[in-house]
């Protein structure tokens, strides 16, 4: 196969790689590397601007496959109708559930022992002990169980919660037991000591936690946020926030970045990462195979991993 390659990691680095295609490194200079029109798989630019990445679809004509490396592909949704009919849309499947379950576990955690005020007490040299909330022997519901969900509740069973409560878009089973539909939370909620959520961006998704999703969690309860920072209202949540009713662990935020003066810098009960679920030491070896293994895949003719949609279906 004789095709155009746009990659973000240059093609020399990355081991596997098909024979065939022309392989060309772009990851968001103001200057293309080859012509658009010749790309037929484009590899998105990660943890780049969305403006930037989004600049060569119009041009991209002869496109047949776009891959991000983000778990989440809400960001290309409203540009797919730039792109051809048939484009097949993939995601990042297999590259950061390690990383972003770390992180999970590492708000929650952080959140409940209390960790952001020993910092500030270290910054002024203070010895501030007392008891803190334990994870184990809590019921924790995971919100977007799907890959990155099955990862943290592998985390999660050492710490001895006494149950966890899965819950995605539809119900089904699986080997750990019952996955609840989104219909079942105004009943589950109540049961709960940490949500967190790892749902994907939908317009289903969008603002899931609002305010009566907020007002039935039970008093003391922590949401930890690994999604996306518009699966929550934010206005909603400073509300909770205000009293101390609930605490908040967030990797991402509504509006992203976080504005300097924004109230959730300041807000009680709140500790705040800059959207560092995906980008660690496991991210580069795990995209490296994953763009290997789909671009042989597109050599040879075979079926792709984590395709999402097909623009025009």
């Amino acid at each position: 196969m004789t095709a155009d390659v746009w990659l973000p990691l240059p093609p020399d680095e990355i081991d596997g790689l098909p024979e065939g295609p022309r392989y060309h490194y772009w990851n968001g200079a103001e200057e293309y590397p080859a012509d658009p029109a010749d790309c037929a798989f484009y590899v998105v630019p990660y943890m780049t601007p969305d403006p930037v990445t989004l600049r060569p679809l119009p041009e991209l004509t002869g496109v047949q496959v776009v891959q991000t490396l983000s778990a989440g592909v809400d960001f290309l949704l409203p540009a797919l109708g730039q792109l051809p009919t048939g484009v097949r849309v993939c995601n990042a499947r297999g590259v950061h559930e390690a990383s972003t379950a770390e992180l999970a576990l590492t708000l929650t955690l952080s959140a409940l022992r209390g960790v952001p005020g020993f910092v500030r007490a270290q910054d002024r040299g203070e010895w501030n002990g007392g008891f803190r909330p334990s994870l184990a022997d809590r019921t924790v519901m995971i919100v977007g169980y799907g890959s990155i969900g099955s990862a943290i509740e592998d985390r999660l069973v050492p710490f001895e919660v006494t149950r966890v409560i899965r819950v995605a878009r539809s119900a089904r089973t699986t080997e750990r037991g019952p996955v609840h539909p989104f219909t079942d939370l105004p009943a589950l909620l109540p049961e709960v000591d940490v949500v967190i959520l790892s749902t994907p961006l939908t317009d289903t998704t969008r603002h899931l936690v609002d305010a009566g999703f907020l007002a039935r969690m039970k008093d003391g309860a922590l949401l930890v946020n690994v999604a996306r920072g518009p699966v929550v209202e934010t206005k909603a949540l400073l509300a909770e926030l205000a009293d101390g009713r609930i605490t908040a662990a967030l990797d991402v935020t509504d509006p992203e970045p976080l504005p300097r003066e924004h109230p959730l810098w300041t807000a009680p009960g709140v500790l705040i990462s800059p959207h560092v679920g995906g980008p660690t030491s496991a991210f580069r070896p795990r995209a490296e195979r994953l763009l290997a293994d789909q671009l042989t895949r597109f050599v040879n003719r075979e079926p792709l991993r984590n395709v999402i949609l097909t623009t025009g279906s």
